[in-house]
């Protein structure tokens, strides 16, 4: 078999051995190379076999790969706003950290690869569903500029998969720049392991922060991170779906794309997660979620403080001043996407007042932006007094070139639920070229041609996504 080059330096794995546990991958009987990110993999320095069944060998983990480690990390976290003591990496395994071509560091993660140490009573492994799902949207999260994990290979394992239906099994590779959680913090500080606790910090800071000063300095910097990330989020329509604090990445990226979604028709409650009954993940909430769970951050983080009062006051500071963050990264986006490049406060009501029309009127997210444009994207601007006093609004208020610039920060196409889900039924069916194809189409978001024209529309009634699922 020909080799795999690549450079590994498993900085994690030389922590303490409570950080995590040693694991190998489960064998899969007949790996086959769905598909391998080249691209992704040039950055990383990482030259592949010519043969696909051969990269399929290494990234499905039947095929140990030289220089790495494989381990599953320890964390732990709030569900839903239940704190559950122990969770870790239950059907991932690290594989080690890859050296790329500028010196950056990749995490380079196996998902569905098998039990581990943190399993509890699950297999380990994913079904095709959910690794097509998270390679077509973390890939269009990545080109639409937004921070995230990244796809490098998504491998069939020619194995069954047991949910509520037999389904045939995956593994995805998942690149990421760490995965250190908010949950990875509070594992330690749950255990009252401040040492534990202590050298985490230095390697996060190490790693993310160099630039941090002390816990304080810290948590401003993901703050500030995480501020950007969740308007980010909003701007074009996305709704996480879990964002528990085990799901909450340290270094501000998006990670975990589970019952993950995109708006069609815009409602601020948007709901899709068929776990999340009560609405606490909606498209709206996700901006105080965020807060929430940098408060969880800062508790867990409060044993390497003084311990007196004024340190508990200067954190909640800290965190009750994230709204105003996130406010100010919302309307920089927002603002871009009507067409104003400089957008002030004064701005916000003519933002919302935007937004209400939507909501009143049923408008596609993505759709209706690109209509204020001038695209046919067969979504109607609305025929109403209202709407014509905002236009009137926003044509005094718009930069010169707005156009120009709405096309920058206005995606033509998403990767809609139905097209997901689409993608997915064609290939239970055997058919894989759907997720070729708008995989395709996604590597140009923000061009209209014949590639995209194919994926703008609205779903038909029939087609509606009414909930999405955890992969688990």
């Amino acid at each position: 078999m020909a080799d795999l080059s690549l450079t590994f330096d498993n900085s994690y794995a030389r922590l303490p051995e409570r950080f995590f546990s040693v694991e190998t991958p489960a064998h899969a009987s007949a790996p086959s190379l769905i598909a391998w990110n080249t691209d992704l993999a040039n950055d990383m320095n990482i030259t592949a076999p010519d043969d696909r069944a051969e990269i399929a060998a290494y990234f499905s983990g039947n095929t140990p790969i030289p220089g790495s480690t494989p381990i599953a990390q320890a964390y732990c976290g709030h569900q839903f706003g239940h704190f559950n003591p122990q969770l870790g990496d239950g059907r991932a395994i690290l594989l080690g950290e890859v050296i790329g071509k500028t010196g950056a560091r990749f995490d380079l993660q196996l998902k569905g690869s098998g039990r581990t140490k943190w399993s509890r009573q699950g297999d380990g492994r994913a079904w095709l569903g959910p690794v097509l799902r998270e390679y077509l949207v973390s890939e269009a999260m990545h080109i639409l500029g937004i921070p995230t994990t990244r796809a490098l290979a998504a491998v069939a394992t020619g194995d069954t998969v047991y949910r509520e239906t037999p389904l045939p099994g995956a593994v995805l590779t998942r690149v990421a720049s760490s995965h250190l959680r908010v949950g990875t913090f509070q594992y330690f500080a749950a255990r009252g392991d401040r040492d534990g606790l202590q050298q985490l910090f230095d390697y996060a800071c190490a790693r993310h922060y160099p630039q941090a000063t002390g816990p304080i300095d810290f948590l401003k910097s993901v703050i500030a991170k995480q501020s950007k990330l969740i308007a980010h989020w909003l701007s074009v329509g996305f709704i996480h779906g879990v964002m528990n604090t085990d799901n909450c990445h340290i270094d501000g990226i998006t990670i975990d794309y589970g019952p993950c979604a995109f708006l069609d028709t815009y409602h601020p409650q948007t709901v899709y997660s068929s776990i999340d009954q009560y609405g606490r993940y909606s498209y709206d909430n996700q901006a105080a979620v965020i807060v929430w769970n940098m408060g969880q951050l800062a508790s867990a983080l409060l044993p390497l403080l003084p311990d007196h009062q004024d340190t508990i006051d200067h954190l909640t500071e800290i965190v009750h001043a994230m709204p105003d963050q996130i406010a100010q990264a919302r309307r920089q986006f927002f603002g871009q996407k009507l067409g104003i490049s400089d957008a002030t406060p004064a701005d916000d009501r003519l933002i919302q007042d935007w937004l209400d029309l939507m909501q009143r009127h049923q408008m596609d997210f993505t759709n209706s932006f690109r209509a204020l444009m001038g695209d046919k994207t067969g979504t109607r601007l609305p025929d109403t007094p209202a709407f014509d006093a905002w236009y009137a609004a926003w044509a005094a208020r718009r930069d010169a070139d707005y156009v120009a610039g709405m096309a920058l920060h206005n995606p033509v196409i998403i990767p809609r639920n139905h097209q997901i889900e689409h993608v997915i039924q064609s290939a239970l069916a055997g058919d894989m070229s759907p997720f070729y194809d708008l995989l395709h189409a996604l590597q140009t978001p923000y061009d209209l041609t014949p590639a995209t024209r194919a994926y703008i529309d609205h779903p038909r009634p029939d087609q509606v996504v009414q909930a999405t699922f955890c992969g688990t």
